[in-house]
């Protein structure tokens, strides 16, 4: 009977541990390393992607503040170029119809020269010298009015945060030349300027001007001879003006006027004027109607912001 031989080897448990501890360390570590490695690298990639769109962010955000001028730079990943050059290509097509639109104004203005100074001519052919100069000084400001138009088509300008102006002076001077023209209709004319002191509001004057005179040639065109307006201009609560014009005729509910359009028969573009003078300065236009039943308009006009001082002031 054959015995078997048996082999075996006793291995101490130190030996069996060692260089285990050493070895999860590595590989923790590696583990440690490769982690930190592809945070960087995304944060690299990331990089190439966040900047561009954070930048067309930008340039659109200055596009919306009418900044025409802002261009996105073509970098980041081709679909990003892509929409650089698009957005791009969307502002300079704006400046063009922009530019055409200004002309197309302009150009329109200019044809009313010839009118008026047809008109001019027979200004001077009146046998009554005194009429003749009043209609002549009407035909001035109507030139003046239309070489305005045309500077603002041509040369726009950019609206200011620090223009003002002293509200009283413009406004006694646009009533007292609607004034003239109010005698010649019967139209009573009522001015109050309930201020002791200068009201200061956050527009140009000739901005104001224009406001008024859209509002007061609203009053002549849509009111039949005779019809009274009073103009009053009082200090508004926290600073800027309060502006109302009222009128005694058959008046006209806010639904009635939108901007290109009118129940009243007109394009509704005079009230539209006047709110924008408003809203630069941070202010509103309101209609409503009047205690005799006519139309009530309401121009609210904030205060200056802080910076230099009002137009004709030192």
């Amino acid at each position: 009977m054959r015995r078997r031989a048996r082999a075996g080897a006793f291995v101490p448990a130190a030996e069996l541990t060692r260089g285990v501890t050493r070895a999860w360390l590595v590989l923790v570590g590696l583990g440690v390393a490769l982690l930190l490695l592809g945070l960087l690298v995304a944060d690299r990639l990331s990089r190439t992607l966040v900047a561009p769109i954070a930048e067309l962010s930008a340039v659109s955000h200055q596009l919306a503040r009418a900044d025409l001028t802002a261009r996105a730079r073509p970098v980041g990943p081709p679909e990003l170029r892509e929409v650089a050059g698009a957005l791009n290509h969307l502002a300079g097509r704006i400046q063009e119809l922009l530019r055409e639109e200004r002309e197309q104004v302009a150009d329109l203005s200019h044809r009313l020269r010839a009118p008026l100074t047809s008109l001019r001519l027979e200004t001077e052919s009146l046998a009554d010298a005194d009429e003749a100069a009043r209609i002549a000084a009407r035909v001035d400001a109507m030139e003046r009015a239309v070489t305005g138009l045309i500077s603002e088509a041509r040369h726009r300008r950019v609206a200011r945060a620090d223009a003002a102006c002293e509200a009283t002076t413009p406004v006694r001077e646009r009533v007292a030349f609607w004034t003239v023209l109010a005698e010649d209709t019967g139209r009573a004319v009522t001015l109050d300027v309930a201020a002791t002191g200068p009201l200061l509001v956050g527009v140009a004057a000739d901005e104001l001007a224009a406001a008024l005179d859209a509002l007061l040639g609203n009053v002549f065109a849509h009111t039949p001879d005779g019809t009274g307006f009073a103009v009053t201009l009082a200090p508004r609560a926290g600073g800027g003006a309060v502006l109302t014009v009222a009128d005694d005729g058959p008046g006209m509910s806010a639904d009635q006027v939108r901007r290109g359009a009118s129940r009243g028969g007109s394009t509704g573009l005079g009230l539209d004027i006047a709110r924008r003078v408003a809203q630069s300065s941070g202010g509103r236009l309101d209609l409503a109607t009047g205690p005799t039943g006519g139309a009530r308009v309401t121009l609210e006009l904030g205060p200056p912001a802080s910076g230099p001082s009002p137009e004709g002031r030192p």
